[in-house]
């Protein structure tokens, strides 16, 4: 196993990249630049697209898929071909808040059925501190045969890419690394410092890589929770959130955080892992759970200043016609997992209002297959007694009083909930517009 790393940069053994998907397949990428990558996912439609040159995640673009060296694969039995395999599936929660762990087992089975001696397995997968040797490892053994510290080594290397962010990207940000003993760690880092510019960043144990992760998007749920709440009570005392921010912004150490709409399968999931362990231990979370309760409500308080709005124009509730601009969970990413937009859709359903939907950086495949939702285009947004800009994409930053003025039906009072604040209150006030935002 010593010679892993020298076997990897000669080419006598792969990388496999056991998921594709927004992190996985920008790190399987990344690696082929420098070594043989083995790029393994269970979605052949998904595989099929990456061989045509196509990225569907939108996150290094069809170019770079097209003329990149990864194998792409939906063949599990390739993997024997690697020595140094990285899990990069997702970990959402189940409907009631626990960890669905399915993906992460799943992936440890086809992956020990497949795993060969001298292995090295790293974990990507955002978890709570103790699942990769609690459950992973189990699962390897049992199903490879093998024994984990004899046979195989195991690691842990949380993910930090972030999605539709093209200035944080792998290469430039600090990489966690841990392994299960020294040489494993050596190994692990060496391998990531081949594609890592920013470095590594050695943790002394697995499990503490594990909590370093997972308290990363607790941190930033928490206080964006805080700008919401903060939101809610300047909205009851007619104070414009984003003003107060703004001079609050002056101050040098103010964090700059907004309120919004939180999803995704990171930070709206994250917090709910590390809740359910400390559960388990006896210790009922107050603050991260408060934060996580606030941010699952906004769906439901930005919904119900529509109404409000609706009520302050002299329009009809029932029946009135909803268009919301934005679907993605994210700014200019098309990844609509836990979006939390689904929640204002649902709330005014319960209204007996209808709503149209236009998004177009959303995967419109992954929003029927998940969510039952036919987008249509902005230039159909006809008739329409409210707009809901619910996504701060760069392409509706830009939307002028003439170009909304056409999305609407013959009304006096024209209501625009402007979620993220993205467009000018004070133009389109003076426009006659009821404008909210948060």
């Amino acid at each position: 196993m010593s010679n892993l790393y020298e076997d990897l940069l000669t080419g006598k053994s792969k990388v496999s990249l056991v998921g594709l998907g927004y992190v996985g397949m920008p790190i399987a990428v990344a690696f082929s630049s420098k070594v043989k990558v083995l790029g393994f996912d269970l979605n052949k439609a998904k595989v099929e697209l990456y061989k045509k040159g196509i990225d569907p995640t939108q996150e290094v673009g069809d170019n770079i898929i097209a003329n990149c060296k990864v194998e792409f694969t939906d063949n599990e039995t390739l993997l024997k071909t690697a020595k140094f395999h990285i899990v990069a599936v997702p970990t959402p929660v189940n409907k009631d808040h626990t960890p669905d762990l399915s993906p992460v087992e799943g992936a440890s089975v086809i992956l020990g059925r497949n795993l060969t001696k001298d292995s090295i397995v790293v974990y990507e997968s955002t978890v709570y501190p103790g699942v990769t040797e609690e459950i992973c490892i189990p699962i390897l053994e049992r199903e490879s045969g093998l024994k984990c510290g004899v046979d195989f080594k195991v690691g842990y290397s949380p993910e930090r890419i972030n999605p539709g962010d093209n200035e944080h990207r792998l290469h430039n940000i600090v990489k966690i690394v841990s392994g299960m003993d020294e040489e494993t760690l050596d190994i692990v880092a060496k391998v990531y410092e081949l594609v890592v510019e920013a470095g590594v960043h050695k943790a002394e144990s697995i499990k503490v890589a594990e909590a370093a992760k997972v308290i990363e998007n607790s941190q930033r749920d928490i206080n964006i929770a805080f700008m919401n709440e903060l939101s809610i009570i300047f909205n009851k005392m007619n104070i414009d959130t984003q003003s107060v921010l703004a001079a609050a912004g002056t101050k040098w150490n103010f964090l700059k955080f907004t309120p919004g709409l939180v999803g995704g399968h990171c930070i709206g999931v994250d917090p709910y892992y590390l809740t359910y362990k400390a559960e388990q231990l006896g210790y009922h979370s107050q603050i991260i759970l408060a934060g996580r309760r606030i941010n699952d409500d906004m769906g439901k308080y930005v919904a119900e200043n529509l109404i409000k709005s609706l009520i302050k124009a002299d329009i009809p509730v029932k029946g009135a016609k909803v268009g919301i601009l934005g679907f993605t969970f994210k700014d200019n990413c098309p990844d609509t997992r836990n979006t939390r937009v689904i929640d204002i859709i649902n709330e005014l359903y319960e209204y007996d209002i209808k709503t149209v939907i236009c998004d177009p950086v959303a995967d419109k495949n992954e929003a029927m297959l998940e969510y039952g939702l036919k987008f249509i285009d902005i230039e159909n947004f006809k008739g329409l007694d409210a707009v809901i800009v619910a996504v701060a994409h760069d392409l509706f930053s830009n939307l002028s009083v003439h170009r909304m003025n056409a999305m609407y039906a013959d009304i006096q009072r024209k209501v625009l909930i402007d979620v993220k604040g993205i467009l000018n209150k004070r133009t389109f006030e003076e426009s006659g517009y009821v404008y909210w935002r948060l």
